[in-house]
């Protein structure tokens, strides 16, 4: 039989958590949670972001490219079908050969790439017409392609700019305040 002197000390030797010992963590977790989700959220967006507009701007680079190589006029255009084009740009972007010249996608005309489908927590503005290069590396006329978060915070908004000689360029946050800027230097802005 223990003495109570025995049973005190072994409750003594008992390892545990006390309720505020408790309560104190659960602050400091709350405290870390409450800086720590929006800043990652805020990651997120924008790398989802930059790997669209990376997506965009490389399929339009292999259109010229295989506009130049194949002597023949490329058009890249947003689609919902792969058959026609529209003028959705946050639809999957297809590139294909126009071989007989009449800006359309005939049956017989292969498309050559095409990109994955917009995220749907962003949108896509992009110019009226598809864009073509022809044989000689140049584009139909100077096109901008504008990806913006569906919150609209111009923080996340990326710009291509393809030129009329059919250089891709990407918008740049050339003040550092937070947010790239046009060709012009003005902030973007989300519509």
């Amino acid at each position: 039989m223990r003495t109570s002197k025995a049973l005190h000390n072994q409750a003594r030797q008992q390892k545990g958590a006390t309720l505020v010992e408790l309560m104190i963590g659960l602050v400091i977790v709350g405290v870390v949670l409450t800086f720590a989700v929006p800043a990652t959220q805020d990651i997120i967006i924008k790398n989802r972001i930059v790997a669209e507009i990376n997506e965009i701007s490389g399929i339009i680079q292999y259109a010229r490219a295989t506009a130049v190589d194949e002597q023949l006029e490329t058009i890249v255009c947003p689609s919902s079908d792969f058959a026609t084009c529209t003028t959705n740009w946050s639809q999957v972007k297809m590139i294909f050969g126009d071989e007989d010249g009449n800006g359309a996608r005939g049956n017989d005309e292969e498309i050559l790439a095409a990109t994955s489908l917009l995220s749907s927590n962003n949108y896509l503005v992009g110019p009226a017409q598809a864009i073509q290069f022809l044989p000689n590396g140049s584009a139909n006329t100077q096109s901008t392609l504008l990806i913006c978060h569906n919150d609209k915070d111009a923080r996340y908004a990326r710009m291509l700019t393809v030129t009329p000689q059919g250089r891709v360029k990407m918008s740049q946050d050339r003040n550092n305040n937070g947010v790239h800027e046009n060709d012009a230097g003005a902030d973007l802005v989300c519509p």
